[in-house]
C-alpha cells in the first residue's frame, strides 16, 4: 500500500492541479490590481477560472489549450500572472505529460520570476514554490541529491519568512521521503508536523478546498504511516479522524462531490486493511466493497478501486471463499486489461497464484507466483536509488553550507565590528592614561600595590615553572611511548607479514604451529601498538564538532559491526530516537565511542547472543545512549579500573579476543572533550550496560518517552 494519493496517476494529476491553484489563491489577497504590486491582474483571474472549471472536470489538456491560448492574448501581464502561469504549465508537463525536462524549464522560469518578486510576501510565496518545483522533478529523475537541495531552498525561505505554507509543503514531502525509505514513525511525525503548520496557517488564510484536501491527506497519511509501524489503534484513530473531517466540511465544497467521494473512497481502503491485520474479515470486506464502488465509476479514482479489490481478493483468500475470490479476480482482469495498474497486476498474480495452491494445481500456481516476484522485482529496483539515498546527511551539508554563506554575507558588519573595537581601544588608552596619572598621585599606595605585584609574580612564575616541569614531563613520556611504538610497528609489523607468508609454505605441523603461534602474537603486538599511539595523541588531535544527526550515526555504526557480530552467530538491535535530532560533535570521534562500545559488547556476549543498542533524549538537554549485552559481566573487583590506561582488567573475549585496556581510556578521553560522559552497569555472568551521554546544544521538542536509564553520577 503506498501513501494517498501517490498511489494512483489520475488522483495525483487532480491534486498536483489543485495544489496549483491553492498557491494562486493564498497569494491573492486583493484581486484586481494590474500594476507589479504582488497581485494578480483581473485579466487573469478571469483566465485561471475558466481553466479551473475544465481541470475540475478532467478535462486537462482543453484546459491546458485554452490557459495558453488567452494568456498570449493578455497585454500587460503582472510578475504575479506570469508566475503562476509557468507554474500550471509545470503541473502540465510534470504530471500530465510527464516530460521532466520541459517541466524543469518551466520550474528554472518560475524560479527566475520568484526573483523578480515586488514584496517580500510575493518573493516568499514564489520562491518556495518554485524550489519545491524543481525538487519535485528532480526526485522523479532520481537525482536525489539536486532534489534535497531544492526542498532546502524552499524550507529556507519558509522559515526566514515565517511563511507556514511553505514550511507545510516541505515536511508534506520530508514525511514523503521518509515513508518511502519505510521510516515510518519519522513519517509520522513529519506528516504531524506538515497538518499542525498548514492548520494554524488555515486560520489566518483560506485556502479553500485544496488546503481542505491536502488536511484530510496529511491526517490519512499518518493513519498509513501508523499502520505501517504495527501501532493499529493509532491508525483507526487517524483514519475516523479523516472521516470525520470529510464528512464535516463536504457540505462547504458541493461542487466537488466527485473529489470529496474519491477521499472517502481511499480511506475506507486504508481502514480495511486494519481490520485485515486482526483478522476482523467481516468489517474489512464491508469498508472495501463502500470504496471499489465508489472509486469503479467513470471518471473516479479507478486505479484505487483496482487496489481495493485485491485486498477483498485478499479477504476472501483467507476466509476460503473461493468462489468469490476467483469470481473477483475475473472482474479485476478485465479492468486490469482497460486500466494499467503495476501494483495491482503484480497482486493479482500472487492471489491467483495462492488460489492455484488452494486447489493442488501446482503447475498454474508456479507460473502465477513467477510472475508476481518479477513484477515485485521490477517494482523494488525503481526504489532501490532512493534507498540509498541519506537525505538527512544532505541536509546536513546544505544547513553547514548555509551558515558559511551567512558568516560570508556578515564580514561588512565585522567591518564595522572592527572600527568600534578600535574606538574602544582608543577610549581604553585615555583611561589607563588618567588611571596612571592617579598613581602618581598616591606614591605610597603604588608602591604597596607594586610590591603586592612583585610578589604575586614570584608566585606565579613558580606556579608556572612547576606546571610547565608537569607538562615537560608528560609530553616526554608521551614522546618517549609514541617513540618506541613507532619504532616497534615496523619490524613487528615485517614479522607479521613474513609468518603470513610462511604459514603459506608446506612446514610440518609442529613448525605451522610454531609460525602461526608467531603470526598471531605480533599481528596483537601491532593492534596493541596501534592503540598506544592513538592514546598518547588524543589530547594533541583537535576535534572538529559538526551538526551530526544522531539517528543516522547510530544507524551507520551499527551497520558496519553487523557483519562481525554474524560471525558469532549474534544480532545487534537498534532503537534510535523517535524523532529527528542533531548534535553539534565530532562526527568520527563519537561513531569511535559507539563502535568501540558495539565492538566490546560482541566480544565479551556468547555466541547467538543479542546486543541492544538504544537512544533517548532526556528533560536535562542531553541524549543518552546505552549499548547492553548479556554477556560475562564485569567483577567488582575490577569496575574502578576499567577505564584507567594500561589496565589490569582486561580479559581475552569469549571466542578467546585480545583485550589491551586501552579502548575504553580513548572513549572517555573523547566524551570529556565533547563535555560529555561514560558510565556502565554490570552484573556477572549476566551482562553490561556502558551508557553515554551527550549535551544537546539548541533545545528541541523534549521527548515524552517514559523510559529511563540510570544517571550518571558526579
Amino acid at each position: 500500500m503506498t501513501l494517498v494519493p501517490v498511489n494512483t496517476q489520475k488522483k495525483l494529476i487532480r491534486f498536483c492541479w489543485l495544489l496549483a491553484f491553492a498557491a494562486f489563491f493564498s497569494a491573492c489577497d486583493k484581486p484586481g490590481i494590474t500594476k507589479d504590486s504582488g497581485q494578480y491582474s483581473d485579466e487573469f483571474l478571469e483566465i485561471q477560472h475558466k481553466a479551473d472549471n475544465q481541470f475540475g472536470a478532467d478535462a486537462v489538456k482543453k484546459g491546458y489549450l485554452y490557459l495558453d491560448s488567452a494568456f498570449s492574448k493578455l497585454k500587460h501581464p503582472t510578475v504575479n500572472d506570469r508566475f503562476r502561469y509557468y507554474a500550471l504549465t509545470y503541473v502540465y508537463y510534470q504530471k500530465t505529460l510527464k516530460d521532466y525536462d520541459k517541466a524543469l524549464t518551466y520550474a528554472d522560469s518560475m524560479l527566475a520570476l520568484a526573483n523578480k518578486s515586488v514584496n517580500p510576501k510575493q518573493y516568499s510565496m514564489n520562491y518556495a514554490e518554485a524550489n519545491f518545483a524543481r525538487g519535485d522533478t528532480y526526485f522523479e529523475q532520481k537525482q536525489f541529491s539536486e532534489a534535497y537541495q531544492a526542498y532546502y531552498q524552499g524550507y529556507l525561505t519558509g522559515k526566514n519568512y515565517f511563511n507556514l505554507a511553505a514550511l507545510s509543503d516541505y515536511t508534506y514531502r520530508m514525511g514523503m521521503i521518509m515513508y518511502k525509505k519505510e521510516h515510518y514513525k519519522l513519517a509520522a511525525n513529519y506528516f504531524k508536523d506538515s497538518y499542525h503548520q498548514l492548520s494554524t496557517e488555515g486560520k489566518t488564510l483560506d485556502r479553500g478546498f485544496p488546503g481542505f484536501y491536502r488536511l484530510q491527506e496529511l491526517l490519512d497519511n499518518i493513519g498509513i504511516s501508523y499502520k505501517h509501524n504495527n501501532e493499529p489503534d493509532s491508525a483507526i484513530k487517524y483514519f475516523d479522524a479523516t472521516l470525520a473531517y470529510i464528512n464535516a466540511n463536504a457540505d462547504k465544497f458541493k461542487d466537488r462531490k466527485l473529489h470529496i467521494e474519491m477521499a472517502r473512497g481511499v480511506v475506507y481502503g486504508n481502514k480495511a486493511e486494519i481490520y485485515m491485520q486482526t483478522r476482523q474479515y467481516a468489517n474489512a470486506a464491508a469498508l472495501l466493497k463502500k470504496s471499489i464502488a465508489i472509486n469503479i465509476q467513470p471518471g473516479f479514482d479507478n486505479h484505487d478501486a483496482e487496489l481495493s479489490e485485491i485486498k477483498l481478493g485478499q479477504v476472501y483468500l483467507d476466509m476460503g471463499a473461493a468462489d468469490s475470490l476467483i469470481n473477483l479476480l475475473s472482474n479485476l482482469r478485465r479492468q486490469l486489461d482497460t486500466v494499467a495498474n503495476p501494483d495491482a497486476e503484480a497482486d493479482y498474480n500472487r492471489l491467483l497464484g495462492n488460489y492455484y495452491v488452494k486447489r493442488n494445481e501446482p503447475v498454474q500456481a508456479i507460473d502465477h507466483i513467477q510472475r508476481y516476484n518479477l513484477m515485485k522485482d521490477s517494482l523494488a529496483k525503481r526504489a532501490s536509488l532512493l534507498m540509498e539515498s541519506d537525505v538527512n546527511q544532505q541536509l546536513a551539508i546544505y544547513e553547514k553550507q548555509h551558515e558559511i554563506d551567512r558568516l560570508s554575507n556578515s564580514s561588512k558588519l565585522q567591518t564595522i565590528y572592527l572600527y568600534v573595537s578600535l574606538f574602544l581601544g582608543f577610549m581604553a588608552l585615555i583611561i589607563v592614561f588618567l588611571v596612571y596619572r592617579n598613581f602618581k598621585r598616591s606614591r605610597k599606595e603604588v608602591k604597596t600595590i607594586n610590591l603586592l605585584n612583585k610578589q604575586i609574580n614570584e608566585q606565579n612564575h613558580n606556579l608556572e615553572t612547576a606546571l610547565q616541569e608537569i607538562n615537560t614531563s608528560s609530553q616526554e613520556k608521551d614522546r618517549i611511548l609514541r617513540a618506541v611504538a613507532h619504532d616497534l610497528r615496523n619490524p613487528i609489523g615485517g614479522i607479521a607479514s613474513l609468518t603470513t607468508l610462511m604459514a603459506e609454505e608446506d612446514y610440518s605441523d609442529e613448525q605451522k604451529e610454531m609460525i602461526n603461534l608467531v603470526k598471531e602474537t605480533s599481528l596483537n603486538s601491532l593492534e596493541l601498538i596501534n592503540e598506544i599511539l592513538e592514546a598518547t595523541n588524543i589530547n594533541s588531535v583537535e576535534f572538529n564538532p559538526e551538526p551530526t544527526d544522531i539517528n543516522g550515526l547510530l544507524s551507520n555504526s551499527v551497520d558496519l559491526l553487523r557483519f562481525k557480530a554474524a560471525e558469532k552467530g549474534q544480532q545487534i538491535l537498534l532503537e534510535p530516537l523517535d524523532k529527528q535530532l542533531e548534535l553539534v560533535i565530532s562526527r568520527e570521534k563519537i561513531w569511535r565511542v559507539i563502535s568501540n562500545l558495539i565492538t566490546n559488547a560482541i566480544k565479551f556476549s556468547p555466541t547467538g547472543g543479542i546486543i541492544q543498542v538504544k537512544a533517548l533524549e532526556f528533560e536535562e538537554h542531553k541524549v543518552v545512549i546505552a549499548v547492553k549485552d548479556n554477556g560475562i559481566g564485569i567483577p567488582d573487583k575490577m569496575k574502578d579500573q576499567i577505564f584507567n590506561m594500561f589496565t589490569s582488567a582486561q580479559r581475552p573475549g569469549t571466542a578467546g579476543e585480545k583485550s589491551f585496556g586501552l579502548g575504553l581510556s580513548i572513549c572517555r578521553q573523547i566524551m570529556e572533550k565533547h563535555h560529555g560522559k561514560i558510565w556502565f552497569e554490570s552484573d556477572v555472568d549476566k551482562g553490561t550496560t556502558f551508557f553515554i551521554s551527550l549535551p544537546v546544544i539548541t533545545a528541541g521538542v523534549r521527548s515524552n518517552s517514559t523510559q529511563k536509564f540510570s544517571k550518571p553520577t558526579a
